[in-house]
């Protein structure tokens, strides 16, 4: 009807004058300023509204490293025992290619799902197959990495483009009594340690000791034989030297026997030459003359010895000695 077609009229112009309202508004506000390590993200949600047909929401991420904080994570061990971090680290970055695709899926409060959830649910994991002995002291400096390790998987799966860089874990804090009994343990072990370590140092001690009472005594026994060696070289010498000055003299003697023999010889052969029966009668005659006195008497003739007995005496006694006789 006619009433009605002024109403759809009057709520046109009422829009449209709405509409350059907003317009006129927006003219005077001021621009938004994205930096460079920024992306900016806006939602478009429309509106059933006389006077506002579109509202604009602007977000802005970072696309540079930043480090997201979980504080007070619980955390329960194999045995029951209830312990809590106080901060975790998440260094992580989002490439900017990525944000509309992420935020699109886990909207802006991403990191909520991806990383503080993931967080929480991948330390009560780990937490629930140890105990709190390893979870504390003997598993602990693995625990950032496996963390890191979980998310990255599941990130590469769920929001490619967003990337953990490390992750930082603090000590845990522990029941009170509890951590008098490690702090007590850890001291008793402390003072294992020392003892352990001194009883090695003794050892090594004695060990070096021996060593050394080892060398010296084969350093003694070496330096006896090189001795030992030595005298009996000596002695091997001394001996040859003997032996060398004994054949030396025995060839000396038997040289000299042989000289005396050959010039006893070749004197025996002269006397056969030279004392002929008249040569001995001449000798004997020189001899009679040459005595200072002469006896006479019935026993004269036998004061001489026959010239036989002369002849084969002569070859053992000097002349003058038979002369004399």
């Amino acid at each position: 009807s006619e009433s009605q077609h002024r109403t759809v009229l009057d709520m046109k112009t009422r829009r449209g004058s709405s509409i350059n309202k907003s317009a006129a508004a927006c003219k005077h506000l001021p621009l938004d300023r994205v930096s460079e390590v920024n992306v900016r993200c806006m939602y478009h949600r429309h509106k059933f509204h006389l006077n506002i047909l579109l509202l604009i929401f602007s977000f802005f991420f970072q696309t540079t490293l930043q480090t997201d904080e979980i504080k007070n994570v619980p955390c329960g061990t194999s045995g029951g025992v209830m312990i809590y971090f106080d901060r975790i680290e998440v260094v992580n970055m989002l490439v900017p290619l990525a944000v509309v695709e992420i935020v699109r899926n886990y909207t802006a409060d991403y990191d909520k799902t991806l990383i503080f959830n993931k967080i929480h649910h991948e330390l009560n994991q780990f937490c629930s197959v140890h105990t709190l002995q390893e979870v504390y002291i003997e598993l602990f400096d693995i625990i950032d990495e496996n963390l890191k390790t979980a998310l990255q998987k599941d990130l590469n799966c769920m929001a490619p483009g967003l990337t953990i860089q490390a992750v930082r874990v603090t000590k845990p804090k522990i029941p009170e009594s509890i951590r008098r009994n490690f702090e007590l343990m850890e001291a008793e072990k402390t003072r294992l340690l020392i003892t352990a370590q001194t009883q090695k140092v003794v050892e090594k001690e004695a060990e070096t000791e021996r060593k050394k009472a080892i060398i010296e005594a084969q350093k003694m026994a070496q330096v006896a034989q090189i001795h030992f060696q030595q005298k009996v070289m000596e002695k091997e010498t001394e001996k040859k030297i003997s032996e060398i000055e004994d054949s030396a003299y025995l060839a000396r003697e038997r040289a000299k026997a042989d000289a005396e023999f050959y010039t006893a010889a070749k004197s025996a052969e002269a006397n056969k030459v030279k004392l002929t029966t008249e040569y001995l009668e001449l000798m004997k005659y020189q001899a009679i003359a040459a005595n200072s006195k002469i006896y006479f008497g019935q026993d004269i003739p036998n004061m001489f010895i026959l010239q036989r007995s002369l002849h084969e005496a002569h070859l053992n006694f000097p002349l003058t000695e038979i002369v004399q006789k």
